[in-house]
């Protein structure tokens, strides 16, 4: 916990340099792109676009607001696979500058996560406007949503901490996580329901934090009904432990970055 207070006393004292940062990934992801911005939203759509018409011809029929159904999975796992592959790779990227300069290096990780974050609050905006079109009511229980993305945010921290560090050290962590991420998107019931499965194959894939938000989310929004207590249990448990084992790792190897950059 004083590693914590302290990284959080340098980020203060950081404050500007944090904030170019973000400011820089941000303008750097559609830099000579021709419709810039529009592409974090056009992106999504698109993809949401192919997998309705690919998957809703033999999920969608048993499943309530399909479409919300497979765009609250994508926009999640969207968030989850730009924040830690972006995270992967903020050291390196940015080993030019911390080679030099002595600033903290967890700033780097933390502006790209800023940035995906972004990203995801300006598709946010368009999957609430499907929602409306769709016809689901809004409630207080929307507020509800917070909860999971807040968890998400430090379940991405985490990861993203600890990908940073292995990749220094192993450049085959790239393949190897993207290999990962597509057991993560298949185990995430993005396009198909667990209802279909027995209920001990259910169990299981709460064993996945990306589930559990996705499932959250559904809940909330299609279903109008707030997940139970262990549910918000079991995701500050995902959140806590993977921040706390990113934090370990990054402080363990801190001292040996500039070795292998």
């Amino acid at each position: 916990m004083n590693f914590i207070g302290n990284q959080y006393i340098k980020l203060k004292q950081y404050q500007f340099l944090f904030e170019e940062l973000v400011k820089r990934d941000f303008k750097k992801k559609y830099k000579r792109t021709v419709l810039g911005m529009v592409w974090s939203v056009l992106s999504p759509l698109l993809m949401l676009c192919v997998m309705a018409a690919i998957f809703g011809q033999f999920f969608g029929r048993n499943t309530a607001h399909y479409i919300i159904y497979l765009f609250s999975g994508q926009i999640i796992f969207n968030y989850y696979t730009e924040s830690t592959n972006e995270g992967m790779n903020a050291l390196m990227s940015n080993a030019n500058i911390f080679s030099k300069i002595n600033v903290p290096k967890y700033l780097f990780l933390f502006s790209k996560n800023v940035s995906a974050l972004i990203n995801f609050g300006i598709i946010l905006l368009i999957y609430f406007a499907f929602v409306a079109f769709d016809g689901i009511a809004f409630s207080w229980k929307f507020l509800c949503l917070a909860y999971p993305i807040t968890c998400l945010i430090f379940i991405n921290l985490g990861i993203g901490l600890i990908l940073s560090a292995l990749y220094i050290f192993f450049r085959d962590i790239q393949y190897l996580y993207r290999l990962f991420t597509q057991v993560v998107m298949y185990g995430s019931a993005i396009f198909y329901n667990i209802e279909m499965l027995s209920p001990n194959i259910q169990k299981i894939f709460y064993c996945n934090p990306i589930y559990v938000v996705i499932s959250y989310f559904r809940s909330i929004v299609i279903k109008g009904v707030v997940p139970e207590l262990w549910v918000h249990g079991l995701l500050a448990l995902y959140a806590v432990v993977l921040f706390s084992v990113g934090c370990y790792v990054y402080k363990k190897y801190n001292y040996k970055f500039l070795y292998y950059i």
